[in-house]
């Protein structure tokens, strides 16, 4: 009798242990599953994203959040998403999360520090992108660089913003936006002859960047070349939104020359 409830509980054992077993294996694959079914959800948001339909993006990203709501790649995307719909609180939630979630994903962090420089919290977007200069393993530190000289110029530190610009560049010789932000630099402490030697150089590199044409004409006129500034700033209207600001500053230098 004895033998025969233990082979009957033995028997239970090994029907009970076969189906856990068994849920467990249901278990895994419905997780790898839904780990493939979020991730291609976040691929159709990039793709939204690259054609400039944020809204849809938004959607999708959002989906594949609630899939994968501790994917770092998801955060940054929403971050860049909400980054461009303007929300920056929300923005700057997603860049954190997705970094706290992988500390080694310097991209998020430099999207994280771009955040805050729109707030214009310039100290803590400072801290950020020197962060991101410790990382000797990142493929592409002239951004970040060129971000601490954008920082530093907007807090009136022309002298150190100007060091961070010219180390991108030793980087990147044909960064324009780290021309433009010299260029810039050298505009606002008077030294037009040194910002023309960036501003041109960016123009060349990027002839149908509006702000580069604006400032081009602000260091013509600073260098007594009036129409060399009118001819930069018909350029801006030519290559500008009618509703955007550059369009407007130029026009009314433009009435100003004439």
């Amino acid at each position: 009798m004895t033998m025969k409830i233990m082979k009957v509980f033995g028997s239970l054992s090994l029907i009970g242990f076969l189906a856990w077993t068994s849920l467990l294996g249901c278990g895994g694959q419905q997780a790898k599953h839904n780990e493939q079914l979020a991730a291609a959800t976040r691929e159709i948001g990039e793709a939204y994203m690259r054609q400039g339909d944020y809204t849809a993006a938004l959607r999708e990203l959002l989906a594949a959040e609630r899939m994968a709501p501790d994917d770092p790649f998801v955060h940054n995307d929403l971050g860049l998403c909400y980054m461009v719909k303007k929300r920056m609180p929300v923005a700057i939630t997603h860049f954190k999360k997705a970094v706290a979630l992988n500390h080694s994903y310097t991209p998020a962090r430099n999207n994280l520090g771009v955040a805050y420089m729109t707030v214009e919290d310039w100290d803590t977007a400072i801290a950020t992108f020197k962060e991101i200069t410790k990382d000797v393993l990142y493929a592409t530190p002239q951004f970040p660089l060129s971000n601490l000289g954008v920082a530093y110029y907007n807090k009136g530190e022309y002298k150190t913003a100007l060091s961070y610009y010219k180390e991108a560049l030793k980087i990147q010789p044909d960064y324009y936006q780290a021309h433009l932000g010299t260029g810039r630099t050298y505009l606002s402490m008077n030294q037009g002859r040194l910002a023309l030697r960036y501003l041109e150089r960016a123009a060349q590199l990027s002839p149908k960047i509006p702000e580069v044409h604006y400032y081009l004409g602000e260091t013509y006129l600073l260098t007594g070349q009036a129409d060399k500034a009118s001819f930069a700033y018909d350029t801006v209207i030519d290559l500008a939104s009618p509703e955007s600001d550059w369009y407007e500053k130029a026009k009314r230098r433009l009435e100003g020359l004439r």
